[in-house]
């Protein structure tokens, strides 16, 4: 559940629970306990449990005997000696288990109740002096049975009492020790009597058995403290847990652990499973790239160099809290459920016959919709007279039945309005700034377009493109009357694909280009492709490379021949925008910050607390991506063009073209030419294409963003210094530099960070990397990839020629079975289908920007905070009315007009399922 946010948050410091739980009198334990406690303690009852709105206080019965009030009225009106303190546990338990599991946890409740299970110690931020640390109470076991709210019928509370001296001071960490043979999962803790009551502890994290290890864990409140501000008391234990964090980069991580440390990417391939499973490693000055959490995992028998492999259906370490929660599990697992059920029947027809068939024809593809997957008549002449095919024919038909639904995709919405959109030029280009990959577009802004290869190896650097051949589509226009006038725009893919092409042309099944595609801005401000070169490397060194240059025709077979060099374009940018735009520039790059985010910055830490709700589940996907999508032999190898190659292709995206600094939106703009700098537009720039969906709705985002990041590093660093002398801060900053990104550490464009209007720079950068850019470029893939002909992932012909006269005569007889042979296949395009529509789906229990879930809704103590934050959640409801605004103009004609769908990646909200909507807290797909 998520607080709307329209919803006032309570005051995490202030608010109290509104439900009732009983607190053993009998139980004394802890510091200063005595028999004039233990009376009072008799006389007084607390109970909570958790409402429905999630609203908390606190209800407080005591005796009607007048005697007691009596007593009860001296002792208050003289110096109290202790302070009877009520501690409050919630506690959720597993959604769905098996009957031992429940057997188990019904156990594991009784024990708690009757103070076996569970161990509490308080930490107060008083000194004390004799052990030079924060004053601990004795340990108190958690007993007691509280009732079940019945709108939250998975959590528990328990409580737990204690007794500490008056001058104990406000506890400001506890102490936990399991005693169960298992986890726990703990959501927060409350605590009662003292004078600043409740306080609140946010966990919402395991809490591991001491079975698997005698380390206690140490939750703090929701206090936020610069390292400056720590109270003397929690000093070093704060300490301490980041030392924990860190780990010591040794031995095989377990599942229960919460170290978080770097390696490299040495575990995409499986040398021991086949030799050409083998991959290079990622990481180094060969082929540098992001780091990626270690799991210490020992090497392959067949290279040193490589981490052995986790068979799928196993557990891959990630920091225990970074797992997926249950309610995300079983989203994952039914969109795993659909991807299976897409795959399987394509994998059975291909085997089955033999071959891996092409489409034959356009209505092929469109029976993907409308009846969905058939296997009936590929299966019958297999299956009969074998025992074995009359069990798979029961199965398949099993299958089939129960699957029915699954097994028929969705009509992608690039079709679902104009089934023949994406045919059209103006369709194509307007992808460039309103389709799932608008950050590739530059504006071109000199000529003539020139490679920065080396020419001993890959020949001239000069396009093929020519003045005149320009000209000729400038509707009048010379060239430099359309560059100056910012009229001409490119996609080039020229240098980061070229040195690939061989390499990838040399594969079975693959036949790729480097490409560069032109754009004409009209008069009408749509954007219309004019020219597209395609390249292939040199034969020999001597020979210079093969250029050919395409435009548009009048007459059928020039019309067929720019359709082919589309294809071979959107293939291009499909690979390029899994590998480097989706894949290295969020999922990637986003890793090494969240790592140095739990070694260098405490959970009290106010920037920890900012950032947390950005790294949810970002580190789970990582590994579930690198062990089914980007390994050797996934999906990826086996769907795009790159192949065996595809994270070479990222690695040299990473090493030639990331630059932190060049990842925050406004600066992204600028360096690409599609803004100006101009100081009185929002965010200083103003864009050179006014209808450019992805920018103009991103930079209202970025704004709303970047004006909350402000508000709250203003609200926390006063000054220059205090950012400075930040220890965690700059520690964290460094890390990220120098370990998370070691291969870039040299690099000059590094931020400093040094004020706090870097801060907010380095904040909003990763944030928004988290959020609005990952939805921009994540949540359109099966909403414009899912009609595979507008957006083929590979190529298995070179355009046809007049000088190869055997395969040109078939292309000029039978241009569509060509086209339809140079795709990817049934099983290909299925795949792919499958993949991006898991990739498009929200969870149920997705966090999207400006809103808390009921999880997290004490986050912190701090009621100025939650107001900046309010005010946040209320610049994104305008935001989203302002999009749906945009929509609905018939002069923006890129979101808008007859079979155009609307530009709604950057609409913060969505609900569950595939809606091309939404942007989601952090990269949680």
């Amino acid at each position: 559940m998520l607080l709307s946010k329209s919803t006032t948050i309570p005051n995490p410091c202030r608010s109290r629970r509104r439900s009732l739980f009983s607190a053993s009198p009998k139980r004394t334990s802890g510091a200063g306990s005595s028999s004039s406690s233990s009376s009072r303690r008799a006389n007084v009852a607390v109970r909570a449990v958790i409402s429905s709105d999630d609203k908390k206080s606190v209800a407080v019965a005591t005796s009607s005997s007048s005697g007691q009030q009596q007593q009860q009225q001296q002792q208050m009106s003289s110096p109290p000696s202790a302070i009877d303190v009520t501690v409050v546990l919630t506690v959720r338990s597993r959604l769905k288990e098996k009957l031992l599991e429940k057997a188990k946890d019904r156990w594991e409740h009784f024990v708690t109740g009757i103070g076996q299970g569970i161990l509490l110690q308080l930490v107060s931020n008083d000194v004390d002096h004799v052990t030079n640390s924060g004053k601990r109470s004795t340990e108190a076991a958690v007993r007691g049975w509280l009732p079940k709210p019945s709108s939250h019928p998975s959590i528990v509370e328990y409580a737990a009492n204690f007794t500490v001296p008056y001058d104990f001071g406000q506890p400001g960490a506890i102490i936990i020790t399991n005693l169960h043979d298992r986890e726990f999962h703990l959501m927060d803790i409350v605590v009662h009597g003292f004078s600043d009551s409740p306080s609140f502890f946010h966990a919402n994290s395991w809490i591991h058995s001491r079975l698997d290890s005698t380390e206690r864990r140490v939750i703090f409140s929701n206090q936020a403290y610069l390292p400056s501000q720590t109270p003397e008391g929690l000093k070093a234990l704060r300490k301490d847990v980041l030392v924990s964090h860190r780990g010591d980069g040794k031995g095989k991580r377990e599942k229960f652990e919460r170290v978080y440390d770097y390696d490299l990417y040495n575990d995409l391939g499986n040398p021991d499973k086949d030799v050409d499973l083998a991959r290079p490693v990622l990481g180094g000055k060969e082929r540098p790239y992001p780091r990626r959490c270690r799991t210490g995992r020992p090497p392959t028998k067949s290279d040193p160099s490589a981490e052995s492999q986790v068979e799928k259906r196993h557990h891959v370490y990630v920091p225990r809290d970074e797992n997926f929660e249950e309610i995300k599990q079983d989203t994952f697992s039914s969109g795993a459920l659909r991807a299976l059920l897409h795959n399987l029947i394509p994998a059975l027809r291909a085997a089955l016959s033999s071959s891996d068939r092409q489409f034959e024809c356009f209505s092929d593809i469109d029976r993907l919709y409308k009846e969905g997957v058939l296997l009936k008549g590929e299966t019958e002449k297999f299956m009969d007279g074998s025992i074995l095919s009359s069990i798979l024919s029961s199965l398949l038909t099993n299958v089939t039945s129960i699957g029915e639904r699954l097994m028929k995709y969705d009509i992608p919405s690039i079709i679902s309005r104009d089934r023949f959109s994406w045919l059209r030029d103006n369709e194509f280009a307007r992808q460039t700034l309103a389709g799932v990959n608008p950050v590739s577009i530059e504006r071109l802004r000199e000529f003539p377009i020139l490679s920065k290869l080396d020419p001993a190896v890959y020949g001239p650097p000069e396009s093929a493109i020519t003045k005149e051949c320009l000209e000729q589509e400038l509707n009048g226009m010379s060239l430099e009357e359309a560059i100056e006038n910012h009229r001409l725009f490119i996609v080039d893919y020229h240098d980061l694909l070229l040195p690939f092409v061989k390499k990838i042309n040399s594969l079975k099944g693959r036949k790729a280009y480097a490409s560069r595609t032109i754009f004409f801005l009209t008069n009408a401000g749509i954007l219309r492709p004019i020219v597209i070169e395609l390249s292939l490397p040199p034969k020999t060194r001597s020979s210079g490379t093969r250029k050919r240059v395409y435009t548009h025709g009048h007459d059928a077979t020039s019309f067929w021949i720019w359709k082919f060099a589309k294809a071979h374009v959107c293939s291009n940018d499909a690979g390029v925008h899994q590998l480097v735009n989706h894949w290295l520039r969020t999922h990637a790059c986003m890793e090494p910050y969240i790592i140095a985010s739990h070694r260098q910055l405490s959970s009290m830490h106010p920037i920890f607390k900012l950032l947390h709700p950005h790294m949810r589940y970002t580190m789970e996907i990582n590994t579930l991506a690198r062990q089914s999508l980007i390994n050797g032999g996934g999906i990826i190898e086996k769907c795009f063009s790159p192949e065996k190659y595809s994270l070479e292709v990222s690695s040299a995206a990473y090493k030639n073209m990331w630059r932190f600094d060049m990842e925050a939106l406004p600066a992204d703009l600028i360096r690409r030419g599609m803004a100006v700098e101009d100081p009185t537009m929002p965010c200083g720039i103003k864009l050179v294409i006014e209808d450019y969906p992805y920018a103009a709705d991103g930079l209202l985002v970025w704004s709303a963003t970047e004006d909350w990041v402000k508000d709250y590093v203003n609200h926390f660093y006063p000054d220059a210094a205090s950012v400075l002398s930040d220890a965690e801060l700059q520690a964290w900053w460094d890390e990220i530099k120098n370990e998370g990104h070691r291969d870039k550490r040299d690099e000059p464009w590094w931020p400093a960070l040094a004020s706090k209007e870097d801060l907010v720079r380095i904040l909003t950068t990763i944030i928004w990397t988290a959020s609005g850019q990952h939805a921009a470029i994540n949540f359109g893939q099966y909403p414009f990839g899912g009609y595979m002909p507008n957006r083929p992932t590979l190529m298995k012909r070179l355009i046809p020629q007049e000088d190869e006269p055997e395969e040109y005569q078939k292309f000029l007889l039978n241009p569509q079975y060509v086209f339809l042979s140079s795709v990817p296949s049934q099983l290909q395009a299925t795949q792919v289908m499958a993949v991006q529509d898991t990739l498009s789906t929200h969870s149920p229990d997705e966090e999207y920007l400006g809103q808390v879930h009921e999880s997290r809704s004490h986050w912190i103590c701090d009621q100025k905070v939650l107001s900046l934050f309010e005010n946040f959640s209320t610049r994104l409801e305008e935001i989203e009315e302002t999009i749906k605004r945009r929509n609905k103009d018939p002069g923006l004609k890129n979101r808008s007009g007859a079979g155009v769908p609307p530009y709604e990646l950057l609409l913060p909200t969505s609900g569950p399922g595939v809606t091309g909507r939404g942007i989601p807290n952090s990269i949680s797909i």
